[in-house]
């Protein structure tokens, strides 16, 4: 019997406007409402996160920084991982010698280095890779780019960054140029103090080895009293990889990536075709 549905959010829970639908929320309460607790999980940070959460009605859990994080539904702090400040010196050494943008992500605020001039570049750079539906002209002028710009903390080197002393939860690189970024990762996988995994095809998300969603998702279930049979997990990019193969009944999405449909139990409908209610429903009627 399912107890814990926990759900990524972007192209996943959450549609094409990277909302979360009225019906979206319909479909959680309907499955709260017969004892089932919910979980976001999401490569996003505490605050990226509730930009789209905050105003709405929903009590659940959080794991967010892709399992470098764990909230309850109170949102007090209950498990962290971050990337000790050496590793990720380490790490920043290795990057700079690519032609990469360069994201040092904590609970509140994404660290770039850089001057006023390149940060704003890495800011357009990256909506447009993400964001391909507004015309590069009009970015600067969006409310993204706003909430972006808000969300940074411009520093002029690295030994700012260990002076600051906020934990590090996520280090996230991005390019347009897709045979670099597989260069990249082969080379970070021969370092054994993180993970590295990706929610696009032109991004890599560096985390704390032990900061991973399948891990921390079954850390945290079962200091609750559950057991990973009781689990199901929707997801659809490779930071969702090893949290739809720790449990049971993990539902990639019809848009995810193909080694995610690979070890998903089964393939849904679209997040734009609203695959994670569908499922949700089939799953109250008892239909796994």
């Amino acid at each position: 019997m399912i107890k814990v549905i926990a759900s990524d959010m972007d192209g996943t829970l959450l549609g094409l406007d990277h909302k979360v639908a009225p019906r979206t929320l319909e479909a959680i309460h309907s499955a709260q409402e017969q004892g089932i607790r919910f979980m976001i999980a999401t490569g996003r940070n505490f605050r990226s996160a509730m930009e789209e959460l905050e105003e709405l009605d929903l009590e659940c859990d959080y794991l967010v920084g892709s399992g470098a994080e764990v909230r309850n539904p109170q949102r007090e702090v209950v498990l962290q991982t971050p990337i000790p400040i050496e590793v990720c010196e380490e790490l920043y050494r290795q990057l700079i010698k690519f032609p990469v943008s360069i994201i040092f992500s904590t609970d509140d605020f994404d660290y770039r280095i850089g001057t006023e001039e390149e940060i704003e570049e890495s800011i357009v750079e990256q909506i447009h890779l993400f964001h391909l539906d507004l015309e590069p002209e009009k970015i600067r002028h969006s409310e993204l780019y706003e909430r972006i710009w808000k969300a940074t903390r411009r520093i002029s080197d690295f030994a700012e960054l260990k002076e600051g002393k906020a934990p590090i939860y996520k280090v996230f690189i991005f390019t347009e140029d897709i045979p670099l970024l597989k260069r990249i990762q082969s080379v970070l996988g021969e370092n054994n103090k993180v993970a590295v995994a990706s929610s696009f095809i032109t991004n890599l998300e560096i985390t704390d080895v032990h900061a991973q969603k399948g891990p921390m998702l079954k850390r945290y279930i079962e200091s609750l009293g559950y057991t990973m049979d009781e689990v199901m997990v929707f997801g659809d990019s490779m930071n969702d990889y090893e949290m739809l193969q720790t449990v049971k009944y993990g539902y990639a999405m019809a848009n995810a990536m193909p080694p995610v449909k690979e070890v998903a139990y089964q393939v849904i409908d679209s997040n734009e075709n609203d695959g994670v209610i569908l499922k949700i429903k089939e799953i109250l009627k008892g239909n796994y």
